[in-house]
């Protein structure tokens, strides 16, 4: 269960939709969004992985490897977003982790986006997105996903 109190743990839900890591790097200490789509993932029956504050990116790939993650959702509000995705995903890369999702969200200046996307980082939501949005997102990578595993196996 998420404790809210120290901000980690595990939301178990129904087996079979998705496992979802919501992560909060940095030094940055706002973690109320994050709070608010790790439960609205959870509400829509993914099973979700809150890291709680102040994660390096080698925490978060590592968790993401240690529970099998299907994505991994990245809130960012410091800047730093230009070094953390980048460096997120160069560990992904190396650790293999090709067909996990990586998504973010935070205060991140449109004119990064489109450079954020080049690199890997499947979609960026920016304050004032609706949790509707973000579900149907997560809802239809995962979706893709897991269509592209079936297909694989046979």
């Amino acid at each position: 269960m998420l404790d809210l109190i120290s901000g980690t743990g595990k939301i178990e839900t129904m087996p079979g939709k998705g496992k979802i890591l919501i992560a909060k790097p940095g030094l940055d200490g706002h973690d109320r969004g994050a709070k608010v789509v790790a439960r609205a993932l959870r509400d829509a029956g993914y099973e979700v992985i809150y890291t709680g504050l102040h994660q390096t990116p080698e925490m978060i790939v590592q968790t993401a490897i240690d529970e099998d993650v299907d994505a991994i959702g990245v809130s960012i509000l410091s800047g730093a977003h230009n070094t953390i995705f980048p460096e997120i995903i160069r560990l992904m890369k190396k650790a293999g982790l090709d067909d996990v999702i990586l998504f973010g969200g935070g205060i991140i200046p449109d004119d990064d986006i489109p450079k954020l996307k080049e690199i890997g980082v499947r979609e960026i939501f920016t304050p004032g997105t609706s949790l509707k949005t973000i579900v149907s997102f997560v809802d239809e990578v995962i979706k893709e996903k897991k269509e592209k595993e079936k297909e694989k196996k046979g």
